[in-house]
């Protein structure tokens, strides 16, 4: 019943008015503007949470939209930096020309990675879908042996993550691990849970050994708890790892990891691309659909 309801969900999407689903991406989406994301900031830096701006909108096809989207990075970082808040950015490859040309993206991103170095501040370069898998590991390395703090994410259901680590490892690469939430084909992507979840203890298991810096970012409570296997018999201090969430999702597990003495850091998203995005993400996850569904509706959580 629960996969007939996702299913029913996803398809009735395109008929759900664009205020419902407005109302819906505020929990999810900062806001519009650059003001509504340092907003957002401040309040989860009081519950003393660390945060990461993203800005919404992917694969652009005109080279004028990625040198837009670049000079907006440019003043957020500036923001930031002139904030004293902890935040830190991430960017999303095709949204600064990947799709275009990795040469676009890589004079893009050189000028994001240059301002920031210039305030101390990490850049995270995101993970889309696979036919970006190889194109963002490149930039991301290129970009490593210029700017030391630069950052990657590795997908645990991607069947190539392991062997992909190894690279990120020999460049001491802090490294993002999540699940991943791009719809790809079984001959690439491990599609049972359990084994999704093996995936992601394992990834986190071996980058931490090697004595590299990683995000753990899941809410999912069964690879919270196996990374804080892992966490515990290495014997490691919060210096080493920190949680990431999305922002909006699971506040719960957000406050017990943090009443734990663990590092956080939200994902904060914002931007004017919040409909694409919203549908996107609900599109490809039915299971947050449906939790999505019934908070809306005023129910509690979908077990």
């Amino acid at each position: 019943m629960t996969a007939l309801f996702d299913r029913l969900v996803v398809t009735a999407l395109p008929l759900v008015p664009r205020s419902l689903v407005r109302r819906v991406a505020s929990r999810y989406v900062a806001g519009d503007t650059l003001d509504d994301a340092l907003a957002t900031v401040r309040a989860l830096s009081a519950e003393g949470a660390m945060a990461t701006l993203d800005i919404l909108g992917e694969s652009v096809t005109r080279p004028e939209q990625t040198e837009a989207t670049r000079d907006q990075y440019l003043r957020m970082i500036d923001a930031i930096a002139a904030s004293g808040l902890n935040a830190n950015i991430s960017v999303k490859p095709t949204a600064v020309g990947l799709a275009i040309d990795p040469a676009l993206a890589l004079r893009n991103c050189t000028e994001i990675c240059t301002r920031a170095s210039a305030h101390g501040m990490f850049v995270r370069f995101d993970m889309e879908d696979s036919p970006y898998t190889e194109p963002t590991l490149r930039l991301v390395l290129e970009l490593k042996a210029k700017f030391p703090a630069v950052g990657a994410v590795i997908q645990a259901y991607l069947k190539r993550s392991l062997r992909d680590l190894d690279r990120l490892i020999a460049a001491s690469i802090n490294v993002r691990i999540c699940k991943g939430i791009y719809v790809e084909p079984r001959t690439i992507a491990w599609k049972d849970r359990a084994t999704v979840i093996a995936s992601f203890a394992a990834l986190v298991e071996k980058h931490l050994s090697a004595g590299c810096f990683v995000g753990i970012a899941t809410h999912d409570e069964a690879c919270v708890e196996r990374a804080l296997e892992t966490i515990d018999r290495l014997k490691l201090g919060p210096d080493r790892y920190e949680f990431q969430m999305l922002l909006g999702v699971d506040p719960v597990l957000r406050r017990s990891l943090l009443d734990a003495g663990h590092r956080l850091r939200v994902y904060v998203p914002y931007g004017r691309d919040w409909y694409a995005y919203s549908t996107r993400r609900l599109k490809e996850n039915p299971s947050i659909a449906r939790h999505v569904v019934r908070a809306t509706l005023g129910f509690g959580p979908a077990v």
